[in-house]
């Protein structure tokens, strides 16, 4: 096991140049754009002009995420390389990190290890300008719309219930709520306003849903922006904005192609967050991966009731994608930590607090494959502290739900320690059964699809709706939009929306105090809980230890 930072492997691993990453995918010179030496972006004109291999589509989620760590990212990493150490052809597709998260907790967000994506700076740190750009986008629609309303308003928009906010890509609670237009007549009209972090807007979304350039622009014309003084709906495409937001986008729609350090191609594009949207990349490239492997790895951020919910009644079923395989990753400290063991004193054997924990990780099993009927392994990242007792009690519980459980060493031994792993998905996937389905249909009431995975997904005994959702959904039936699937923001940490109620439990309301619709993205939002979209930095913020020396190397990401 190595004692290395995960900063100092990647610094120390060479990197292919990214014309030799896109040959492994067929593409030659002139197919790709090259950002610098070991970056690229692809026409998707050019990645579907290739013969299609039409690959099988294996999703990596998790248990809830604890303090602990779990190594999603990291695992899904490791899983393409060892997919590929076993002579298949794998490519990843993953998101894109937030700038809030890198320099608020995480510190980083491109894999651990000897699995890692590269060049790992670059990815973390503002990486082609994906993410500047879609915050540009959606504040020149911002400004557009303020605009219509002080150039004498033609459209009749009500100020007091415009719906669209401004974004920023940095956890700023100081921007959640404001008044803008402050200042003389000519600063425009003032009005209630704030910031959603760019992740947890509705354009990551509709350029995540996107399957091109036209559709994202049709997309981004359908976002329902405000209401009239009457009630009228009013759209990004009555402000005559969509057109000039997708000439912002036109490059950036296009997925990034990078490598892991075991030279494995990598798109890495799109990046919303799965607590406060629907948290998976874009739909433009896994159908690339797709389109050019035989086997596209991928993840959806934090847990299964999360990530995995989403990519399946939201993403799968809007672009038409099929998963052949789950593979959830859980660690035996993260599943203590859900058995109330104290994060100091996870190092230690405790079969009792294990067995309390575990009913977290059998619950998501039990939704990956009882409520969306797909064949599932278990990834138990493994940790030099884990006993033998403990590992074979997990090994034995999941074998009574039919699931095998496969240890992963991602981390140290890079693919090598996913060969486990990969030959066990790789058998499930030819072996068992797929009937893979979703946890409601779109033409139910709203309350009934908020319920269906409320009850579901989570094991809520029942929902409660505020009034002021209650007249949300009134105002979404009555124009129309109440036909779409839900999208719940919901803390990450809990099955329920009460963050520190963990492990299985049940009896619990879920309580969806408001919600909002992204037409465009083509989902409904239920806000759960005391969930926002727009974080806020911790007491220790990560950046406070990130710097960068006269040499220009960064430390303190990882």
């Amino acid at each position: 096991m190595s004692h290395k930072t995960d900063a100092e492997i990647a610094h120390e691993s060479p990197m292919r140049s990214i014309g030799e990453i896109a040959a492994k995918l067929g593409l030659p010179e002139g197919k790709y754009e090259p950002y610098g030496r070991y970056k690229a972006k692809i026409n998707p004109l050019n990645i579907f002009s290739q013969p299609g291999k039409q690959g099988k589509l294996i999703l990596v989620t998790a248990i809830n995420p604890t303090p602990a760590g779990e190594g999603k990212t990291t695992v899904t990493i490791g899983l393409a390389d060892a997919l590929n150490r076993l002579g298949k052809n794998a490519v990843i597709a993953m998101r894109e990190p937030s700038l809030g998260p890198v320099f608020g907790i995480k510190g980083g967000a491109a894999g651990g290890g000897y699995a890692q994506v590269l060049p790992m700076e670059d990815i973390n740190l503002h990486f082609t300008g994906d993410f500047h750009a879609i915050g540009a986008a959606n504040n020149l629609l911002a400004a557009m719309l303020d605009n219509h309303i002080y150039q004498g308003n033609a459209l009749n928009i009500d100020p007091k219930r415009v719906l669209w906010r401004r974004a920023v890509d940095m956890n700023d609670r100081q921007l959640r709520n404001i008044i803008s237009g402050l200042g003389k007549p000519t600063d425009g009209v003032m009005r209630p306003d704030g910031f959603d972090i760019t992740v947890a807007s509705e354009v990551m979304a509709v350029f995540c849903l996107a399957r091109d350039l036209a559709d994202l622009k049709t997309r981004l014309g359908n976002m329902l922006v405000a209401y009239t003084q009457t009630g009228t709906p009013v759209y990004a495409r009555d402000l005559k904005a969509h057109g000039a937001m997708a000439a912002l986008l036109k490059d950036a729609v296009k997925p990034n192609l990078v490598q892991t350090i075991e030279g494995t191609p990598a798109f890495v594009h799109g990046g919303p967050f799965a607590n406060i949207a629907h948290g998976c990349n874009s739909v433009i490239a896994t159908r690339a991966a797709l389109h050019l492997a035989d086997y596209a790895v991928t993840e959806a951020g934090f847990g299964a009731d999360l990530g995995a919910e989403k990519f399946c009644d939201i993403k799968c079923r809007l672009a038409d994608l099929q998963p052949d395989a789950a593979v959830i990753v859980a660690t035996v400290r993260a599943l203590k930590y859900n058995g109330g063991v104290a994060r100091a004193d996870l190092g230690a054997e405790n079969l009792e607090a294990l067995q309390r924990g575990l009913p977290n990780l059998l619950k998501h099993i039990d939704n990956m494959k009882n409520v969306f009927g797909l064949p599932v392994v278990v990834a138990l990242n493994r940790f030099v502290s884990d006993s033998d007792a403990e590992l074979d009690l997990i090994q034995t519980a999941c074998a009574e739900y039919g699931v095998k459980v496969a240890l992963t060493e991602v981390w140290g031994r890079g693919g090598a320690g996913g060969e486990a792993l990969a030959r066990e998905v790789l058998e499930v996937i030819e072996q068992q059964p797929n009937r893979f389905g979703f946890a409601y249909e779109t033409d139910s009431g709203v309350r009934d699809k908020i319920r269906a995975v409320a009850q579901k997904v989570y094991g809520a005994a029942d929902v409660a709706f505020s009034a002021e959702a209650e007249a949300e959904i009134a105002a979404l039936e009555k124009n129309g939009l109440d036909k779409l699937p839900v999208c719940m923001a919901k803390t990450q940490y809990s099955l329920s929306d009460d963050a520190k109620l963990l492990g299985c439990p049940s009896g619990f309301t879920i309580t969806v105090r408001g919600i909002t619709v992204s037409a465009g993205a083509g989902f409904i939002v239920a806000l759960c809980g005391n969930m926002m979209k727009m974080p806020g930095l911790p007491k220790v913020p990560a950046a406070e230890h990130i710097d960068v020396d006269e040499k220009g190397v960064i430390h303190g990401l990882f």
